[in-house]
């Protein structure tokens, strides 16, 4: 159990250390690489072999989510076909932990009589794939975790982290905001936040609980009760928002142990509802609520006539508020 214990730590030292010695490495080189993309006027070409192709992949999914469009490029199809997505604006990015890696080799005189810029992320700064690229970026390490030196393992994380690195330099250098960052996250919880109105979540019609100020309370409470929100709007004769009544205010009325007979609407409801409108982003329903600490906020047009709700509960179902 301990041996056990003690190889997974030395693997998480190995690959840390990697990490770490990879900060030695952001340098001109690194600058060149983001300024060749910038400049650019196409995409980003990643293409790598085994390890370093899945890698390649993950690099290509970190670049389009952060503003940069990115495919990825077998090396073995390029020569099939493939290579005709490739254009002279593209920038492309070989990956390789040898720097010798056949199959990216024999794509290279190709790139060049396309006219690509190519940026090389290698392991051996003195191997052909650094020799021949525009640029290359040093992803080297000390040692593997594989014991055998053989299986890419703290070289892969390495390249990894290089990887997002370059893709966070460019987000920055771009000014990607982060409604554009959402745009491309459409369905995350941040995508949600930023991109969705009230209007689109907010409860509407005949299930909006909505009392008159001169309903009597019994009546005002089953209207409570049967719309399942936890409130109703209470409005003037004119349909105009002039009070809200939630289960709080119900207790508040019981504990002043109020006859309940006589009471109306008006007598009871709190008097400044939070209102909201229904082109505002579901982001600012959130922030108001956790401000003022309610559960519903009441949907109003531009005369104070409520035409909706929106309820914390079906937010957080809808993965806006973790629970």
């Amino acid at each position: 159990m301990k041996e056990i214990i003690q190889n997974g730590k030395e693997v998480v030292r190995i690959e840390t250390e990697a990490v770490q010695l990879l900060s030695n490495k952001i340098d001109e080189n690194f600058a060149k690489s983001v300024e060749l993309i910038l400049n650019s006027k196409g995409r980003v070409i990643v293409s790598g072999v085994g390890k370093s192709g899945i890698i390649a992949r993950k690099i290509v999914a970190t670049l389009n989510s952060t503003g940069t469009p990115a495919l990825f490029l077998h090396p073995s199809d390029a020569i099939h076909g493939d290579l005709g997505m490739v254009r002279n604006e593209d920038t492309v990015i070989l990956i390789s932990k040898s720097g010798s890696t056949q199959e990216l080799i024999r794509i290279l005189p190709m790139l060049k009589r396309i006219g690509t810029k190519i940026i090389s992320m290698i392991g051996d700064t003195k191997s052909i794939l650094a020799r021949q690229a525009d640029v290359f970026l040093d992803v080297s390490v000390r040692e593997e975790a594989c014991p055998f030196d053989l299986a890419p393992t703290a070289s892969s994380t390495a390249t990894l982290v290089m990887g997002d690195a370059l893709a966070i330099a460019l987000l920055k250098a771009k000014n990607l905001s982060v409604e554009e960052f959402a745009f491309y996250h459409p369905g995350g919880n941040l995508g949600k936040r930023l991109t969705l109105k009230v209007d689109e979540l907010m409860i509407t019609g005949d299930k909006v609980p909505i009392v008159n100020e001169n309903t009597s309370l019994q009546t005002a409470i089953l209207e409570i009760t049967s719309k399942r929100l936890g409130a109703t709007c209470v409005v003037d004769k004119e349909e105009k928002l002039i009070g809200i009544i939630t289960d709080g205010d119900l207790r508040r009325a019981i504990e002043k142990k109020t006859n309940f007979a006589n009471l109306k609407a008006k007598d009871v409801m709190g008097k400044s509802p939070k209102t909201i409108s229904r082109n505002v982003l579901a982001s600012t329903a959130i922030q108001m609520m956790e401000t003022y600490k309610i559960t519903q906020l009441i949907c109003v047009d531009d005369d104070k006539r409520p035409i909706g709700m929106i309820h914390l509960h079906d937010l957080v179902n809808l993965g806006f508020v973790s629970t």
